[in-house]
Formats: C-alpha cells, sequence, structure tokens
C-alpha cells in the first residue's frame, strides 16, 4: 500500500499537471475563436455607412496583412472591382483606407499638412536608417529646408558634369567586375546594378572624395541600411532583429565615414570643395542655425538613400526586360549609332534629349515596375472624400497606390504589356493623356518651401509621387538611369538565360519592390 502511494503521488500530479495544460490550451481557444467571432460579427452587422467598405478578413490585428503583404498591387486590384477605388483593410491591427486611382493620388498625396502627415508614419522607418534630425525625424517646415539645400545638386548644370562621371563608372565598373570577364556568361543583374547606382550617384552627387571611399563592402553597408525599409519595422523597428542588427552598424558606420571627411575639412580649413558636403556645411537654417555636422552626415545618407533602392531596383528591371526582348536592345543600340554615329562618341548630357526611345525604356519600366507599391499617410482631421459620403476619420491611416492606376486598361491600352513604344505620340498603344499631355514647364506649379514643382497629382503616371513629398531627384534618377541604360547597351548585348520572353517575378519583402533573385541574364559583349 505504500508503494502504491510513493507512485501515487507523482501520477497524480503528472496528471494534474496535463489537466492544466489542457484547460490552459482550451480556454485559449476559446478566447481566439471569441475574437474571430466577435470580429466577424462587428464587419457583418456593424456596416458605418459613412465610411468606405470594409475589406473581410477573419482574424482581428492580422486582418488582411498577410494576403496585403503577398502582393499589393494583385491585393489592390482585386479589391477595386469589388468594392470601388476607395476601400478600407486592416494592416497590422490598423484601419488603413485606400484610394486608388487619379482622384485618389490628389485626394492623398495632395492632401493639406493639417489633415495628412508623412512624418508620423515614416519615422519609425526612416530614422534608423537616415539618423537623427533629419527627413521625418524633424518638422515638415525643417524636412522643407533641408530639401531646398539638397536641391543644389540637381540643376542642369550639374546634370551636364553628372552625366560624363556616371558614364565612366559604368564604363569602369564593367572592366573590373569579375563577373563581366571574357566575351559572355551569366550573371544575377540585381546586385550588380545596385552597386553601379551607388557608386555613380555617390561620385556624382557628393563628389570625387566621398566616392573613393566607396568599394564593394561600403555599397553592401548601403544595401543593409535599405533593408531597414523591411514592413514588420513598422512595429519592430526596436526588436534586435537580425536585419535590424546589420542596419544599425551600417548607419553607425557610413555616418563615421561622412563624420571623419567634414571633421577633416574644417580642420584643413578647407574652402574649394563644390559638392553637395561644401554646399551644406555652409549652409544656414532661416533661424540662423548653421546645419550641424551630424545632419550633414544624415542628410548625406539620406540624399544617396533616398534613390538606391528606386533606382538599383528600376535599373535591374530594365535590364531584365531588355533580356526578355533583345530586339528592344537592339533598337536601342541603333538609335545611338543614328545619332551619334558608328564610333559611339562620349556620352553628354544634351545627347540624352537625342534618345527619345531610351527615355521611353525608362518611362515604361517605372510604369509596370513602381518602385514604391504603397504610400501612406496618417489621417489629422476627418477627411470627406469628394463626390461621396463618406469620411476617413482620424483613427485610418490613407493609402496611396500610383502604380494601380499605372497598369489600369482604362488609361493604358494592353497594361500588363511592356511596350517602351507606346510613349510615341502616333503609337497604337499611346493612351490619349500622354498623347494630349502639355508639357510639364506649362503645367499649374506649387512651391512646398524647396522650389516650385508640377502639381499634377491626378495623374495616373506618377513613379516618383506628388505633392509636397515628391521625390526632389526624379530629375536626376531619370538622367541617370539614362545615362547607365546607355552605356550598358552600348556595351552587351542580353537575352533571357533559356531563350524565352519571360520575366522573374516580383519581391515585396521590403517596401520597395524589386525583382526575386537570382535574377541571371546571360549577356554577350559588342565586338
Amino acid at each position: 500500500m505504500g508503494f502504491l502511494q510513493e507512485v501515487a503521488g507523482p501520477l497524480g500530479e503528472r496528471f494534474f499537471e496535463l489537466g492544466l495544460a489542457s484547460q490552459i490550451g482550451v480556454s485559449i481557444a476559446a478566447f481566439v475563436t471569441l475574437s474571430v467571432i466577435v470580429h466577424v460579427a462587428k464587419q457583418l452587422l456593424f456596416v458605418n455607412p459613412n465610411e468606405p467598405p470594409m475589406v473581410f478578413s477573419w482574424f482581428p490585428v492580422i486582418g488582411s496583412t498577410i494576403t496585403y503583404g503577398m502582393d499589393p498591387p494583385t491585393f489592390f486590384r482585386e479589391n477595386q472591382k469589388k468594392h470601388g477605388d476607395c476601400f478600407t483593410f486592416i494592416l497590422l491591427g490598423k484601419k488603413t483606407t485606400v484610394y486608388v486611382g487619379p482622384n485618389g493620388n490628389d485626394f492623398i498625396l495632395n492632401g493639406k499638412i493639417k489633415d495628412v502627415c508623412a512624418e508620423e508614419i515614416y519615422t519609425v522607418l526612416t530614422t534608423p536608417v537616415f539618423g537623427k534630425d533629419v527627413v521625418y525625424d524633424c518638422p515638415n517646415s525643417k524636412l522643407m529646408e533641408q530639401k531646398k539645400f539638397m536641391k543644389i545638386a540637381l540643376t542642369t548644370e550639374a546634370f551636364r558634369s553628372y552625366v560624363p562621371i556616371i558614364s565612366d563608372e559604368v564604363e569602369t565598373y564593367l572592366k573590373r567586375t569579375p563577373d563581366f570577364k571574357g566575351q559572355s556568361g551569366i550573371v544575377n543583374i540585381c546586385p550588380k546594378m545596385a552597386q553601379i547606382t551607388i557608386f555613380t550617384a555617390s561620385h556624382s552627387l557628393q563628389g570625387k572624395e566621398i566616392r573613393d571611399k566607396f568599394d564593394e563592402k561600403l555599397a553592401d553597408l548601403y544595401h543593409d541600411l535599405d533593408m531597414g525599409f523591411s514592413p514588420i519595422n513598422f512595429m519592430l523597428h526596436w526588436a534586435p532583429l537580425p536585419w535590424n542588427n546589420r542596419r544599425d552598424y551600417a548607419q553607425r558606420t557610413v555616418a563615421q565615414i561622412y563624420m571623419d571627411v567634414i571633421k577633416s575639412r574644417r580642420a584643413k580649413g578647407d574652402k574649394g570643395a563644390q559638392d553637395m558636403m561644401a554646399h551644406l556645411m555652409n549652409s544656414t537654417y532661416k533661424n540662423g542655425v548653421q546645419v550641424p555636422d551630424h545632419e550633414i552626415a544624415h542628410m548625406m545618407i539620406a540624399l544617396l538613400m533616398a534613390g538606391q533602392h528606386s533606382s538599383s531596383s528600376t535599373s535591374a528591371w530594365i535590364m531584365l526586360r531588355l533580356a526578355s526582348r533583345p530586339d528592344i536592345m537592339e533598337e536601342l543600340y541603333q538609335e545611338q549609332v543614328k545619332a551619334f554615329g558608328a564610333h559611339l562618341p562620349p556620352l553628354k548630357y544634351e545627347d540624352l534629349a537625342k534618345l527619345p526611345l531610351n527615355q521611353a525604356i525608362v518611362k515604361e519600366t517605372l510604369r509596370l515596375h513602381a518602385p514604391i507599391h504603397s504610400i501612406m499617410r496618417a489621417v489629422k482631421s476627418p477627411m470627406p472624400v469628394p463626390g461621396t459620403k463618406y469620411v476617413i476619420p482620424t483613427d485610418h491611416v490613407l493609402l496611396a497606390a500610383p502604380g494601380v492606376s499605372a497598369s489600369d486598361e482604362q488609361y493604358f491600352p494592353q497594361p500588363d504589356l511592356w511596350e517602351p513604344h507606346r510613349w510615341e505620340p502616333d503609337h497604337p498603344l499611346t493612351p490619349s493623356h500622354v498623347r494630349n499631355a502639355t508639357n510639364e514647364d506649362e503645367e499649374e506649379k506649387i512651391d512646398y518651401g524647396y522650389g516650385l514643382v508640377s502639381k499634377g497629382t491626378a495623374s495616373p503616371y506618377l513613379p516618383f509621387g506628388a505633392g509636397r513629398h515628391r521625390c526632389i531627384g526624379e530629375h536626376f534618377a531619370n538622367v541617370q538611369l539614362q545615362t547607365i541604360t546607355a552605356i550598358i547597351v552600348r556595351n552587351f548585348k542580353f537575352r533571357n538565360v533559356d531563350g524565352s520572353d519571360k520575366v522573374i517575378g516580383t519581391d515585396y519583402a521590403s517596401l520597395f519592390s524589386r525583382p526575386l533573385e537570382p535574377a541571371n541574364i546571360y549577356w554577350e559583349k559588342r565586338n
């Protein structure tokens, strides 16, 4: 009897533990089930007719986050068909109202500063990448002054000096990179274009002294900074996750490089430099405060990062599209031969205007592969949607998706077809709004504090955004992408490895869409 008691004691405790664990499991399951029931019931029974229709989801907090994150453009298009241009979905527990189409672009991107706020949304992503006191980590008025400082690097006169620099950087890179040795080969084009864009941008925008400090390792640090823009970082930007650790190390390392150069220049009393850093070192805010050194370093990071993710992905898409259409790549080469002669002299800024197909390649690629698929704004005051009964409340986030209208049959015939010739005035696929478009110089312009920019937010094609946060580097990006494309076309013929006309899928893991890797293409040097 004593033996049985000794055995029964531990067994009884074990059974009790199992029973307790079972009860906890049942309680959790019941709680989850109840949460789902309440969430579904709220959607079905408590519909607010004064708010946009809600995209149905099964789970609270999660909502449509996973479906949206897997393929945002498809998510937008499918729900546009169900609910119209304006609808709401749950994104990471937050009611997010999407408004697509030209009217939506205008409503959100041209929203007044009292109604919408970008800083509140993006500072958790941008501040760890760029650094403190710049871009979205400062008042909007200060950001506008910072953008004005940086526009000195974006003048026509500056572009004239950039084209030879960019051309030389591309030629040098193609000659020294082992992946392009020999007469032909296969290469994963994405990391190569990322390096080319960072080298060309750092040299042209920030000067030779900064460029000389860049190598492939430093370019990789900028890639680590870029990965800090992961969507999950809206919630976990503070977490000691692997990509955040790499982001933070890269930010400290790159910022210190800039700080060392600034310190060295100040010690030498160097007044002769004419680059962006020198300009910022001699700049003063309206309140009389000279731009602090740490802000200069952080603005230098932002200047490159602002275009790096979009230009590197766009240039990679251009190369992949050309590999899928070798006939277009040959047309580009013949366009240069016709314009400049068979010996193809060094490229100049004015030469780009003589290459309309080269320009159209960039336009068409940006149309189908918009680098930023979602542009978000916090709602600061209730916003009535014109022409509807909807009022967007302050507990919502607004989301614009210009890429939806840029791939809409209503505005672009055969929208899924990559056809650069559609940008010619008389091509069968040329949309009417392109055929009848006025010159941008004639469009209405507005100054948000950093110079006049086009006010054309109500457009189906906005690859660089619009409104006060329109990308100030769009003209540089066009010059950079056109020059890179022209030089690569002079040197290579591309095709898909399997000889098909297929194009690789899109990676939406970051906020900035890019080609899935490896994105291999077959290259062959021209004679």
